[in-house]
């Protein structure tokens, strides 16, 4: 799918590229919409070939593919770089020395040789406890001496203070008051919208998930951090809804699709719910096909409204 500033089609199915629960498309060819702003968690291959005069702008779309996602096998990325971008920005004070320089010659496969000098990951004989990771290099128990994270801005500027800070300052220059926000979230049709307009900005909330907590919903993360709310999981907020019957208006099947979503919700997170690609995946699939599916609630338009009355009642506490 070609996904650049000119062509709607490609555009508009950004969303889908970056969402782990879409079927289609894998493949995005682009010049610039994935350079910043975007959080593509499962992508795993990013070309170069054009020439890159900006530090900043290299390191912008590299990291379109540094996100770890354990939930849907994402560990590494590879790059592959037709114009020597990586040699000319190599940049070892900030990101270490690369572990492996891989450059084929005429013949040569395009995927490296195994390396002995790379990582590897044998089992190791006794389960590691919370707080005590195991790491091996050929067979050999290693420890990290120490470890340096950093994060840029939206306009490529290294963040200089802590993480909740910045994300606390920046979402209030969006929105002056916890009232502005909930507002803007309740009106909005897509609640992703705005994850999204604040991720433009720099706000990173898979880190800030990892300093507060994996479970946490968007919604609290940014509350807990910017208006400091008391945040609820993402599986406290489906059991409140669960334990108020409010779906009772619907028929069995509706009711059945309406549970699953909320499961989907608890394990992963409202851009699942919001869109329709999440029908083509388990456990929805086991309902019928999307149009089926769509068809228990009496056509599309119904079944967004059930969508639109299920995210009411998810933040309901907060308004």
């Amino acid at each position: 799918m070609r996904s650049t500033g000119d062509n709607e089609e490609g555009k508009a199915q950004l969303d889908n590229f970056i969402d782990p629960e879409s079927t289609f498309p894998v493949i995005a060819t682009t010049s610039q919409l994935m350079s910043t702003g975007v959080d593509a968690q499962t992508c795993h291959l990013i070309v170069l070939d054009k020439h890159i005069n900006s530090m900043t702008e290299f390191k912008q779309i590299i990291g379109r593919g540094t996100r770890i996602n354990e939930d849907y096998n994402k560990f590494f990325f590879t790059i592959m770089d037709f114009k020597r971008a990586t040699a000319l920005f190599a940049d070892p004070a900030f990101d270490g020395d690369p572990v492996q320089i891989y450059e084929p010659g005429p013949g040569d496969p395009p995927v490296p040789p195994d390396d002995p000098g790379t990582l590897s990951d044998p089992e190791p004989p006794t389960e590691p406890t919370p707080g005590n990771v195991k790491y091996f290099v050929d067979d050999v128990e290693v420890t990290i001496a120490g470890e340096r994270v950093q994060y840029l801005d939206a306009d490529g500027k290294l963040i200089t203070e802590s993480l909740k800070d910045y994300t606390r300052k920046t979402v209030r220059q969006e929105y002056a008051s916890l009232d502005a926000f909930l507002t803007a979230w309740r009106d909005a049709d897509r609640k992703q919208a705005i994850i999204e307009e604040l991720s433009s900005r720099g706000v990173f909330l898979d880190e800030l998930a990892e300093q507060v907590g994996k479970g946490f919903d968007a919604f609290d993360l940014i509350c807990h951090v910017a208006f400091d709310q008391p945040p609820l999981t993402r599986r406290e907020r489906a059991e409140r809804v669960k334990k108020r019957h409010v779906f009772a208006k619907y028929g069995d099947q509706a009711r059945a699709v309406l549970d699953a979503l909320l499961q989907k919700y608890a394990d992963t997170g409202i851009r699942s719910v919001e869109s329709l690609e999440i029908l083509k995946v388990d456990p929805l699939t086991h309902f019928g096909t999307p149009i089926e599916i769509i068809n228990f609630f009496d056509g599309k338009q119904r079944y967004l409204a059930a969508i639109h009355e299920l995210e009411v009642q998810l933040y309901q506490e907060a308004a």
